[in-house]
Formats: structure tokens, sequence, C-alpha cells
């Protein structure tokens, strides 16, 4: 059984169904739950992104233990650098599961620009739930 579970969370909209499925998990796992998210070329805007990370803890924290971190990848490694970021942060909270979304994209757009998710496949020794985007939010 999972002990501790990492999700890792964007401010896309889509991020409510990997938290939906980490939740779950935890709460069907007794685990405790970490919510991680990356700052990157965003990182101008740290204090909105606290309070977004707190109110979300707020939201889901339904008898739950839920840490929250907010974490800063160097933004000249691009998605990279976000993807060792949340690899580091796995080893080192000693997470069993980490949970991530995908983009799901297609085509040149995925050649061009790849996807944290895969990148994080290649750099995380922990098991790994990888939540697909259904229906129109992704």
């Amino acid at each position: 059984m999972y002990k501790r579970i990492m999700v890792a969370i964007d401010n896309d909209p889509s991020f409510v169904q990997v938290l939906d499925e980490a939740k779950r998990l935890a709460a069907s796992t007794g685990s405790v739950l970490a919510i991680v998210h990356v700052l990157g070329e965003d990182a101008e805007n740290v204090k909105e992104t606290e309070q977004w990370l707190e109110d979300i803890r707020r939201l889901i924290n339904d008898g739950l233990t839920v840490e929250t971190h907010l974490l800063e990848a160097d933004p000249l490694y691009g998605l990279t650098g976000i993807a060792e970021t949340i690899a580091c942060s796995v080893r080192e909270w000693e997470a069993d599961l980490l949970v991530v979304g995908s983009a799901n994209r297609r085509g040149l757009e995925r050649f061009v620009v790849g996807s944290v998710a895969e990148q994080v496949l290649l750099n995380v020794d922990a098991s790994i739930l990888l939540v697909r985007p259904h229906g129109d939010g992704f």
C-alpha cells in the first residue's frame, strides 16, 4: 500500500482531474498527500501561487493529511528542469507514488515541446500514476 502520495500539478484547469485521482487514492489508502507545484517561467507570482496552493489544500483536507510544496526550477532548462525538480522532490519526500497529468499533445507539438510527464517517467524511481485527459477539460 501507498503511505506517501505526491501529486504534481500545474495551473492548467485539468489539474482538477489529477488532484481528484490523488485525493481518492490517498483517502482509500490512508496515505499522506503532498501537492507539488513547480515554478518555472511564472516565478514572479510566488505569493499568488502560495495562496492558490493553500486554497487547494484547505479544499481537499477532508480528514487527510495534506502538505503543499512550492518548488522552483531553473527556467533555462524548460521542461527538463521542471521534471528534474519534481524527481528530486519525490526522492527527498520519499514518495511511494507520484501522480501526474498528461497534456495529451500530438504530432509536431509533442515532438517540439515534449512533456513534463515523459521527462518525469525517465527520472523518478517511485511508482507513477499518469492521469490521462478526458473530456474537454484537458
